[in-house]
C-alpha cells in the first residue's frame, strides 16, 4: 500500500525538521519555478504537473505524488490546456500534464485579460495556453462571443 492510500495521509505532519510548505510555484504561463528559478528539466516539470491537487481539509493546491505532498503557490490557475481535438461529439483537451479530458463547454470563460478558461478534473480551473486557445477559433460563432460544440451554441461567460 503506497502513502497516499492511507485515509489520514494529507494530515501527517511533514517529515521531522520539513514544512509542508515549498518555495514551489506555478506562473500564469504554466511555468514551473524552484526558489525564483524555472525548473528547465522536462521530466521533473511533467511530474509536478501530474501532481498537481487540492488538499482535501483546505482546498489550497498541493503537488503529491503519493509518498509526500507539499503546498506550492499558483499564480493564475493550477492546471493549463495546451491544444484541443475538435470531432463532431465534442472537443478533447489536452492538457499540460499529458492527460486528456472532454471539455464542458457550460465551464468556458474569458478571464478579465482574455484568457480562455474552463474547468477540469471536477472543480479545478484551467487556462488555455495561446497555442490551445487559437485552436479554439473554428468553434467561435460569427460575434466571437460564443463556441458551438457538437451543434450546440455556448456563450463565453
Amino acid at each position: 500500500m503506497k502513502p497516499g492510500d492511507h485515509p489520514e495521509f494529507y494530515r501527517f505532519p511533514a517529515p521531522a525538521g520539513r514544512s509542508r510548505e515549498s518555495t514551489i510555484a506555478l506562473d500564469a504561463e504554466g511555468r514551473f519555478f524552484h526558489e525564483g528559478d524555472p525548473v528547465e528539466h522536462r521530466g521533473l516539470a511533467k511530474a509536478f504537473a501530474t501532481w498537481v491537487r487540492r488538499h482535501p481539509d483546505d482546498g489550497r493546491y498541493i503537488l503529491s505524488n503519493d509518498y509526500d505532498w507539499c503546498y506550492f503557490t499558483v499564480e493564475t490557475t493550477p492546471l493549463f490546456v495546451r491544444g484541443l481535438r475538435i470531432d463532431e461529439d465534442g472537443v478533447t483537451l489536452q492538457l499540460f500534464d499529458g492527460t486528456e479530458e472532454r471539455l464542458d463547454p457550460n465551464t468556458l470563460s474569458v478571464d478579465d485579460e482574455g484568457h480562455l478558461r474552463c474547468v477540469v478534473r471536477g472543480d479545478m480551473p484551467a487556462r488555455f495556453l495561446r497555442a490551445a486557445q487559437l485552436e479554439v477559433e473554428p468553434l467561435l460563432d460569427e460575434t466571437g462571443e460564443a463556441v458551438i460544440v457538437a451543434g450546440e451554441r455556448y456563450p463565453l461567460g
